[in-house]
Order: structure tokens, then C-alpha cells, then sequence
């Protein structure tokens, strides 16, 4: 896996982030701090592979009210957006409830981010790509299952890697782990987090699911475990050997965990198709995760500062398009 840009077949949503220092108190009122951000898996791996130094596309569908917001957001990061624009429903919103751990409850309106179809596809896209990275995110409602299918399909037949992150441990309890696998197939990486890789394996412990993984679904799985690092498990050339390992995490004071996965993932991959070996790859997906955790919301903007007309920290609500 080296050469060539990322593709990331994703979505573009609105994350609502509110941090609340209390617990959450039903039927009234709990003071939080609440700001703006651009966000979604698929475009927040995108912006870290380009912060990671490669050069990569994302494929969404955004809503017509905030397209023009995401794409220049997007733009700012550095990734060529191909955003399909959804007249009918709007962009996507997550509203985010961080605690005073960093910890989120996330509140999820998919909009227009599952109406990607196999229509707005475009053999194209994969000129000049090393890799494709689906987000599982539009795995578990249609059209976008039947889009996220196709370019995992499109991509093997030009002998590329593919990868794909589970997303979601909510949404992968309602689509069940059979149906999400196969809808997969066999990926080149797979990247859930510990409560998505209990949920595809039975298995509680990380290295025991990730060697499941591997053994059945990935030449590489990555399991993520937040402040405990990632265990990483390799399939050996002839697929008989595996080799396990555990990466320890960067330190970091955390104030917001959205998007820190995300982080990883964009990290990890850039540096596979610069050259890395998995452990190094990894390190580097531990040191983007502990910097994405650092900051509040899903991925920190390089310029743009609060009360700015644009998606930056603190960003005011942007005007509809």
C-alpha cells in the first residue's frame, strides 16, 4: 500500500458540539458550552490524511443549505471535495453532547449523507489513487450501501486497497455484524474501535477480536481503544502468520473526543501509502487521535479563529446557501 493519493468514499455533516460539565439533567436546563464545526468521518479522515501529507478526495453528499460551507472547509484542509448536492434534504447534523471526561453521546440526523447513490459515481475518481477508504457510515441505510458496495468493488478491480472504518456501534447493533461484513467483503484494512470490534467478533478481548478480524475479513485489523492506544493484527504473505502488537497512545489532555478516530484513521492511512510499516503507521494515528482529543470538535481548522465568517473553532452558525 504505497503511492498514489486517498480516496474517501464518505459523508459531510454539521457537528452541534455542547460541552457540559454536569450531568445531564432531564426535564430542565444543563449549562453547556455550544459551538459549530464542519464535520463527518469520511471528510474528517480525509482532512487528516491531507494534514498527514497525503493528497486526497472525498466523495459526500451535503445538503444545498451548508454544501458551499463544507466545501470550503474542506478546501481550507487541503482535500478535493466532490460533494453531490442534495436539493431535497439538508446536510447532515450530529449533535454531540461532550462530558467533562471528553466523552460523547452523539444525537444523529443523516440528511442528505445517505443519499449518496451509485449515479454519482465516477470511474474517474480513482485516477491517481492509491487507496480507497469507505466510511461504514453508509453502510447501514440505502442508496448509499449499494454506492459504498460499488466503489469497494470498482476499487479491487483496478487492484487497489481498501479499507473501512465500522463507524458505529449504535448503527452496527441495528444492521447486525453478518450483514455489515458482507457487505465489506475481505478489505485490505479494517479499523473499528473496541465496542464495534466486540460487536463484529463476540470477543471482549481486543487482540482476540482483532486476530478474528484478520483471520476472516482484513489482511490488517486496527482496533482502537482510545487513551489505551490501538492493537494492531497482520496477516503474513501467504496468509498463514499473523503477527499481533499493541501501540501505546500519545499523551494528551483531553477536552473533546469527536473525531479523534477519524483522526487516526486519516493519519494511519497517509502513512501506509507513504511507505510505513503498521507499527509506525500506527504511531502516527495514536499522535493524530491524542491531538484531535486535544481540541474541541472534529478536527481543528489551521486558520480560520472564533467569530470568523468560516468553519473554525467557534465558528457562528453559517448562512444558507
Amino acid at each position: 500500500m504505497t503511492g498514489g493519493g486517498l480516496l474517501v468514499v464518505g459523508e459531510v455533516v454539521t457537528d452541534v458540539v455542547a460541552r457540559h460539565r454536569g450531568p445531564l439533567a432531564p426535564g430542565t436546563d444543563t449549562a453547556a458550552t455550544t459551538r459549530l464545526f464542519p464535520g463527518g468521518s469520511g471528510a474528517n479522515v480525509a482532512c487528516a490524511a491531507a494534514r498527514s501529507g497525503a493528497p486526497s478526495t472525498l466523495l459526500a453528499s451535503a445538503g444545498a443549505d451548508f454544501a458551499a460551507w463544507h466545501r470550503a472547509a474542506l478546501r481550507e484542509a487541503g482535500v478535493r471535495a466532490v460533494l453531490r448536492v442534495d436539493a431535497a434534504l439538508p446536510t447532515a447534523v450530529v449533535v454531540a453532547l461532550v462530558d467533562e471526561t471528553a466523552e460523547r453521546t452523539m444525537v444523529t440526523d443523516g440528511g442528505a449523507a445517505l443519499r449518496l447513490a451509485p449515479g454519482d459515481w465516477a470511474e474517474e475518481l480513482l485516477d491517481g489513487t492509491g487507496h480507497l477508504h469507505v466510511s461504514g457510515y453508509l453502510l447501514f441505510a440505502e442508496p448509499a450501501r449499494s454506492l459504498a458496495r460499488f466503489a469497494l468493488e470498482r476499487a479491487r478491480a483496478r487492484g487497489l486497497g481498501v479499507s473501512v472504518d465500522p463507524a458505529s456501534a449504535g448503527f452496527l447493533t441495528g444492521t447486525g455484524a453478518g450483514r455489515f461484513l458482507d457487505d465489506c467483503g475481505e478489505v485490505d484494512v479494517l479499523l473499528p474501535n473496541l465496542d464495534e470490534a466486540r460487536l463484529l467478533t463476540g470477543e471482549r478481548d481486543p487482540r482476540r477480536a482483532a486476530r478474528w478480524l484478520t483471520e476472516r475479513h482484513s489482511r490488517t485489523t486496527v482496533v482502537t481503544l482510545g487513551p489505551a492506544g490501538a492493537v494492531v493484527c497482520e496477516r503474513g504473505a501467504r496468509g498463514e502468520e499473523f503477527t499481533s502488537f499493541t501501540v501505546p497512545a500519545t499523551a494528551a489532555r483531553a477536552v473533546d473526543s469527536t473525531g479523534a478516530g477519524d483522526a487516526f484513521t486519516g493519519a494511519f492511512l497517509a502513512a501506509r501509502l507513504a511507505g510505513a510499516d503498521a507499527r509506525t503507521a500506527a504511531t502516527a494515528g495514536c499522535r493524530a487521535g491524542a491531538h484531535a482529543v486535544a481540541t474541541t470538535g472534529a478536527r481543528p481548522s489551521p486558520s480560520l479563529r472564533p467569530g470568523t465568517a468560516g468553519p473554525g473553532d467557534g465558528s457562528p452558525l453559517p448562512r444558507p446557501r
